[in-house]
């Protein structure tokens, strides 16, 4: 029976080793770029703007230059201070790598709540394009165009 027990507790250590490993392993990169981008509208919804802009490099470039990383903060922080709310919500995301960076393309519609932005709720589609900083994805540049 000892030899039973042994092969016991050598099955238990593998199997937690193995539960270990797991949870060690790193999501794919499309994956992760497909919840940075969930959270990134998460947290916009939510007037946060730090977390909004987490995701996004420091050299971010929204619409050919229309809107910087600063711009977004700005923008968020105003909404904040006078209470108003923009709903976002996220249509499906598509992310296909080109070399070492991802693009991830889907709609995004945003509702009315805001004085700040009235005329800006719609749905547009959008595409983003992501490169690694580190060990982290961050978004470098963002092109969207109202679709309704």
């Amino acid at each position: 029976m000892p030899n039973v027990a042994r092969i016991l507790r050598v099955c238990c250590l593998l199997a937690v080793l193995s539960a270990g490993l797991a949870g060690c392993h790193r999501a794919p990169d499309e994956a992760r770029v497909r919840e940075a981008i969930a959270r990134t509208a998460q947290a916009a919804g939510e007037a946060d703007a730090g977390g909004a802009v987490e995701s996004l490099s420091e050299d971010f470039d929204g619409n050919a230059g229309s809107l910087d990383r600063n711009d977004l903060v700005n923008l968020i922080h105003l909404a904040h201070l006078r209470s108003e709310h923009v709903g976002v919500t996220l249509g499906p995301i598509s992310v296909e790598r080109r070399g070492e960076r991802l693009v991830a393309d889907f709609t995004v519609s945003l509702t009315r709540g805001s004085r700040l932005l009235p005329d800006a709720a719609g749905v547009y589609q959008v595409e983003t394009a992501w490169r690694r900083e580190g060990g982290e994805w961050r978004c470098y540049s963002a092109i969207w165009k109202r679709q309704l």
